[in-house]
């Protein structure tokens, strides 16, 4: 059986469920690096992107902004011309009620007798406001940092803005 649609993840609903010690098998988080491009260097511009509504972010949709904004810019500005910075980490536990399917599953599933459900992946909780992703650059690769984000907010669940942090004022469209 596949993994249920994101959509069914993205609404915040109930506490917190991130206290793992407690739990047996929770899937590691997809997100490999937080921090890429150029660490030690310090840029004039920094760009965020924000989320407008408040929502759980699962981490594959995170990892999937982070990859294509990361490259994004390395085709752009090169490898060392940018600092990406994610700003979220999936705690809270994502579970799923399974659900047997198939002859004799009617012998072997209880229904939603007792739904707990068993860890399925991971998600950040986001607040309305909050800054999800960041983009440091020179001036003259602004628009290709604003371009990167924006590319990125498309496979995040929420309705995102850009907002510049630091340096030049651009032109919003």
């Amino acid at each position: 059986m596949g993994r249920k649609p994101a959509r069914m993840y993205t609404r915040v609903s109930g506490h917190a469920y991130v206290r793992k010690e407690y739990m047996g098998g929770v899937p590691g988080s997809m997100i490999t690096i937080f921090d890429m491009g150029n660490l030690s260097a310090e840029f004039p511009v920094s760009l965020s992107l924000v989320a407008k509504e408040a929502c759980q972010i699962r981490h594959n949709a995170l990892e999937a902004a982070r990859i294509f904004a990361n490259r994004y810019l390395v085709k752009g500005v090169g490898r060392n011309n940018f600092h990406l910075k994610i700003r979220l980490y999936p705690h809270h536990v994502l579970r799923e009620n399974k659900l047997a399917t198939g002859a004799g599953a009617d012998r072997v599933s209880s229904g939603m007798r007792h739904a707990f459900g068993k860890a399925v992946g991971t998600a950040a909780r986001v607040k309305r406001g909050q800054k999800m992703l960041s983009v440091a650059v020179e001036g003259d690769n602004a628009e290709y940092a604003k371009e990167a984000l924006k590319r990125a907010s498309y496979k995040l669940p929420t309705p995102c803005k850009i907002v510049i942090d630091k340096g030049e004022e651009l032109v919003t469209a």
